[in-house]
């Protein structure tokens, strides 16, 4: 019988697909999810589920009981809406983890695997190296660098082995393509499904890099099964020597997922930039390549069609604006507060 592994974010994007292949290698899976950033139907047949908050120690003391290794892959992902809805963020991300990791602990794990976020590296210099000092530029990146640090205080205090994982734009079936707050790529896909234009913050020349998921997971799985693993901070996303990623801007993304819909003419409505937006993000891919033998096989566009076939197959649907706006002034993007997506 292979590892009993427990994943937070279980309905979750990144959550499924890792649960889906960990299965597959033998091992037995629950998890939960409060499901308000995934489906339940993402959740592979053959895993658990319990639909729990992390922020509830009680509740995840008891369905971790009995996993060797706990992955901490749920998250109010939202680092643009995090500079207008702080408390939020910071529930969803720093007290949800310290719950987690307590009730990991508690129930003497193995170890703790946690997914971080390109977020830490703020303004750093590109591409963003593991040597780097953190400095998050927004309450989301803050929220999870502090997370890091409760990790690897408590785990080193209590004799656990501790993971972060630091995953980079990941794209692909599965994610949250009603939410108007996050996934750029979906929330453009979803757009253009219903006939409409996509909105593009400031001049679109943000650039960044998108990994397929099927690449994430494959270092994801080897950050949770082998040995030799503890105390590793390691970027896993695409780099300047991974073939069709690289940098790409998000005009760039919006015009190649027009071509893969056949949405014509593409008009982007361009706003307001968002504070706090780092320009140009990408990260070096070297240590996962040497510790995790990362070799990304997917494109931007492979990532880009399961997307749209998934949203295909599940049919568009409007935004859900059920996060609420805690400050809202001049600064605050008018595609949330006259809700224009």
């Amino acid at each position: 019988m292979g590892r009993h592994v427990f994943i937070t974010g279980i309905a979750g994007f990144l959550g499924s697909h890792l649960a889906e292949r960990l299965l597959a290698l033998g091992c037995s899976v629950r998890g939960c999810d409060d499901l308000t950033g995934g489906y339940r139907d993402n959740v592979p047949e053959g895993a658990e589920l319990d639909v729990v908050d992390c922020c509830d120690l009680e509740a995840m003391k008891r369905i971790t009981e009995g996993a060797d290794v706990v992955v901490h892959a749920a998250s109010a992902a939202h680092e643009g809406l995090s500079v207008f809805s702080p408390t939020l963020i910071v529930r969803n991300n720093v007290q949800a983890s310290v719950a987690t990791f307590t009730a990991a602990i508690a129930n003497g794990v193995e170890r703790i695997v946690y997914c971080s976020s390109m977020a830490r590296y703020g303004d750093n210099p590109v591409p963003f190296t593991e040597s780097q000092a953190t400095n998050p530029r927004d309450p989301y990146g803050i929220a999870k660098v502090c997370s890091e640090q409760l990790l690897h205080q408590l785990a080193t205090t209590h004799g656990v082995e501790r993971v972060v994982a630091v995953p980079h734009n990941i794209i692909g079936a599965r994610q949250k393509y009603d939410d108007p707050y996050r996934n750029v790529a979906s929330i453009m896909a979803n757009l253009m499904l219903q006939g409409r234009q996509p909105y593009i913050y400031g001049d679109g020349e943000q650039k960044r890099c998108f990994s397929p998921v099927q690449d994430v997971v494959d270092c994801l799985v080897k950050l949770v099964l082998e040995p030799g693993m503890d105390g590793l901070t390691v970027n896993v996303g695409p780099d300047s020597r991974s073939p069709g990623q690289g940098f790409i801007s998000i005009n760039a993304l919006a015009e190649r997922l027009a071509a893969i819909i056949g949405f014509a003419p593409l008009e982007p409505v361009y706003v307001d930039p968002r504070p706090c937006e780092v320009k140009v993000a990408t990260c070096s891919s070297d240590l996962a390549r040497e510790r995790l033998g990362y070799d990304p096989r997917g494109s931007v566009d492979d990532g880009l069609r399961d997307i749209v076939a998934f949203i295909r197959a599940r049919g568009p649907r409007p935004f859900d604006y059920a996060m609420q706006l805690e400050i809202v002034t001049d600064a605050t993007p008018r595609t949330w507060t006259d809700r224009l997506i």
